[in-house]
């Protein structure tokens, strides 16, 4: 049986080929998701090997408050380099300053996005060798000095500068000019992580990244043969208790970790893609062993008359998946590198630059690979191999079966129960406060599409007469041929659009969910900004514009009134939080908040404004109390002043300058809202502020309506990665109806023949072929469209307080969805209905 199943394939090796591209697609993803991850891994772990392996000891604040983008700590006293120095087993230490600089190229443009990509780095020229991770390249660069600047290979290489050029920096005060030095590599890396980097000498370090008498860091270099930890403790000893003290190994895996968890929801965003092209390759397999299945009936019972056993006819189906899996499995490896790379041009497209390596392919991946896809494959095939064993031998050797799944009390109660559990566990994901809200949706996600799937021979009937009607009419006889081909096996036609089904959902989820985003957003801005101008860093928070443009802004005759708003981490009630800071003078004639209780302008060193469904979390009032911990300052406790109700613009939290700048040492603004005066024409009014922020490179002034488009543009980008993954989806569904179809033709070779004996054309067969292709995709889109707005629905539903005020349902966009499925279903009918009109009719005639 072994040997027969074998040959089987053999026999049919197109239908092998196309079975197995379906599932190769998704254990590419997963394979090049995998090797990518380990590339990325090891590259960067033998990057910061390389670059610490001089460090044998380091000072830090022990003070930190967790952030999105990593821990936030607090400076420390220069002095205590000297203290370090003087403990017995010192060699050498040098104290660094890191922060905000970004680079301004010569047409005058900000270079990186810190928003959407690798940040841009300043820090300190390390004065002691083994301590420095920079290598300078070249003869001509130089380490930098006052009024110099060292930057990176890559930012060097991309905009054309060179030793002895000036550049322009963007720091958290005025923008300055500095004449390069030397250009630098990061290790044998162009930049860590495609960050732009601009290196200082340690006094400009302080000056323009940090505080005068301050550093980030202290590195050590211990004297030849002295124990770590005893230094360790010797340095604990005279220390202040507010600092920590980390050896060098403990550092380079903290960096390497910190690496891997920024690049860690990439990777993750990707498996779920791979997850849903094998999920979607999984229907591809069950239609197809069951129409293969179907067809050999009368092989089987010839069999099974000879003397061969269920379990025998149920290893000969499973060798065939078993192989196909095998053959999806290798060939889904091999392309996993060519995926990797194409993953990796992703990344560099959105700013991060993965240095160059060799591919690391670990023992992990091909197990892994094989596991999944092998699994996947045979998992698919089970149940076409147990109906196979199952077939009785006089049964199966009757000329026809008919297919009574589209009327099936069974079917109709078990899809229906899966149907609402999936849809109950997706409510209660979204809505029912679940601490793996993810993993439950995706549960719900899953099983609403599989009851849909299990529905879908009782639908496919009523959707396929009703989508063959206009067929009828405007086709004829081929349209009328079409629509009964499609209904008289329900279940094959249903399991091949429930492929395009989950890849149209999705689309159309996404759809939803990323119009409401933006009409959501739309409202935001029309109901609580009240200002004529938004001026944007593109920074997202990570550096921004010196507070000297918006003070500049608040003198000129043109403006009402300008504020600045800023973004801190702090701790609150042991829970990392956004504090927002802003200018009490001005912020309420730009933005309404909504204020409850208390003023604006009582906004001082020690106040603060919290969110009203928060204060009542916490039972907070006017004139409470609340501990907020900083990392540069510790715990401060401060006064709640403001309660309102508007959070979209302002956060959960917010405070004033004056608090905002006594706790946080990094300030600048990553956007500026301005109110301009009535009686200006706008028009003058925009000149006046662009002539004022033309110095800031990356101060782009922007109306309201550009602002709104901006922050579309943000989601449409999203958007279009997003419909490029899940176009794999569709092409495997494509190859599902495809393969579907020529299937069928051998199926119904006799009936062909009969029907062209009897004056059918080539061109009818063509048309009824491509018209039934039409209307599985169609029946596909339908319920995948269905799906895929239940799901925006509930998500946009579930995010109400996060700011999702707008349901929009895109009518227009879906359509284009729903014509495109049926474009699919044209394209994929192409080689089946050739083929078919290719029959030779007397052969046909005379197959059984």
């Amino acid at each position: 049986m072994w040997r027969l199943g074998l040959k089987s394939l053999a026999a049919k090796k197109f239908r092998f080929l196309s079975t197995t591209v379906a599932v190769m697609l998704g254990v590419a993803f997963l394979a090049g998701s995998l090797v990518l991850l380990d590339t990325i891994g090891r590259t960067f772990d033998d990057l910061f090997a390389d670059v610490g392996k001089g460090v044998d000891l380091e000072v830090r604040s022990a003070e930190t408050v967790e952030a999105t983008f990593g821990d936030v700590r607090g400076p420390i006293d220069e002095a205590l380099v000297g203290d370090v120095l003087g403990v017995d087993g010192v060699a050498a230490a040098d104290g660094n300053v890191d922060g905000y600089a970004q680079l301004v190229d010569p047409s005058g443009d900000p270079m990186g996005n810190p928003a959407q990509g690798a940040p841009v780095l300043g820090f300190s020229w390390p004065t002691v060798d083994e301590l420095n991770p920079t290598r300078l390249d070249g003869a001509q660069s130089r380490p930098p000095g006052p009024g110099e600047v060292v930057i990176d290979r890559g930012s060097a290489r991309t905009a054309g500068f060179e030793v002895g050029d000036t550049i322009t920096i963007l720091l958290k005060g005025p923008p300055e000019q500095f004449v390069i030095s030397g250009i630098a590599t990061f290790g044998e890396a162009d930049s860590p992580l495609g960050a732009t980097m601009a290196i200082f000498d340690l006094e400009t370090a302080q000056r323009v990244l940090g505080e005068p008498g301050r550093v980030d860091y202290i590195d050590i270099v211990a004297v030849d043969g002295t124990d770590l930890e005893q230094l360790r403790r010797r340095l604990i000893e005279v220390l202040p208790a507010s600092v920590e003290v980390l050896t060098g190994e403990e550092l380079i895996e903290e960096n390497q970790n910190t690496v891997a968890d920024a690049l860690g929801f990439f990777n993750t965003f990707m498996l779920v893609f791979a997850g849903v092209a094998l999920f979607v390759g999984s229907f591809i397999i069950y239609n197809t062993f069951s129409i293969i299945v179907a067809q050999r009936a009368r092989e089987t019972a010839l069999l099974r008359a000879l003397g061969a056993t269920r379990r025998q006819v149920l290893s000969s189906v499973l060798v065939e998946a078993f192989a196909v899996g095998v053959l999806a499995s290798l060939v889904g490896l091999a392309a996993g590198v060519a995926v990797a790379t194409a993953l990796k041009a992703l990344l560099a497209g959105f700013g991060v630059d993965i240095p160059t390596g060799g591919v690391v392919f670990l023992p992990r991946t091909v197990v892994a690979s094989l596991i999944v896809g092998i699994g996947i494959t045979m998992l698919s095939a089970i149940v076409p191999a147990l109906r196979a064993a199952r077939t009785a031998p006089m049964l199966a050797m009757r000329q026809a079966a008919v297919d009574e799944s589209g009327s099936s009390i069974a079917r109709t109660a078990t899809g229906s129960s899966l149907t609402a559990l999936g849809v109950l566990i997706t409510l209660y994901g979204l809505f029912g406060g679940s601490g793996r809200a993810a993993a439950t949706v995706g549960l719900g996600a899953a099983l609403t599409f599989l009851g849909v799937a299990a529905l879908g021979p009782i639908l496919a009937r009523p959707a396929s007469t009703f989508l063959g009607v206009p067929l009828r009419a405007a086709r004829g006889f081929p349209g009328l041929l079409a629509g009964e081909n499609a209904k008289r096996n329900p279940k094959r036609t249903s399991a091949t659009a429930a492929a395009l089904m989950i890849g149209v959902g999705l689309v159309g989820f996404i759809t939803i969910f990323a119009a409401s985003a933006k009409a959501s957003i739309n409202q935001l801005i029309d109901d609580s900004f009240l200002g004529d101008v938004v001026i944007d860093a593109g920074t997202g928070g990570l550096g921004g514009i010196s507070p000297e443009l918006a003070a500049r802004l608040n003198e000129l005759p043109e403006v009402q009134a300008a504020s600045g708003v800023r973004l801190g981490f702090a701790e609150i009630d042991q829970r990392s939080e956004i504090i927002y800071g802003i200018d009490p003078a001005t912020m309420g004639r730009i933005v309404d908040v909504g204020i409850v209780a208390g003023d604006l302008a009582e906004l001082g060193p020690t106040e603060l404004a919290v969110h009203a469904e928060r204060a009542d979390d916490r039972g907070w009032t006017v004139g409470s109390q609340v501990p907020v911990r900083f990392a540069e300052t510790g715990e401060q406790l401060f006064t709640v002043a403001v309660i309102y109700t508007e959070n979209d613009l302002a956060g959960t939290y917010f405070m004033g300058y004056p608090a905002y700048e006594a706790n946080f040492g990094d300030v600048y603004d990553f956007q500026i809202y301005v109110t301009t005066e009535p009686s200006v024409p706008p028009a003058q009014a925009r000149a006046a502020i662009e002539a004022a922020a033309a110095g800031y490179a990356n101060a782009k002034v922007q109306d309201l309506s550009e602002f709104k488009a901006a922050q579309a543009a943000q989601i449409n980008q999203l958007l279009g990665l997003i419909y490029a993954l899940l176009g794999l989806s569709i092409v495997i569904a494509l190859i599902g109806i495809a393969n579907t179809l020529a299937l069928s033709i051998v199926e119904r070779t006799h009936e062909l023949g009969l029907l062209r004996a009897v004056g059918l054309t080539r061109g009818q067969l063509r048309a009824a072929i491509r018209w039934e292709s039409v209307i599985i995709a169609l029946f596909g889109a339908t319920l995948g469209l269905t799906i895929g707005v239940f799901f925006g629905w509930a998500v946009v539903e579930a995010l109400t307080d996060e700011g999702f005020s707008q349901l929009v349902i895109p009518v227009a966009q879906l359509t284009a969805v729903a014509v495109l499925a049926g474009v699919v279903g044209v394209v994929a009918a192409i080689g089946p209905a050739r083929r078919a009109a290719r029959l030779d009719v007397l052969r046909a005639i005379a197959a059984e």
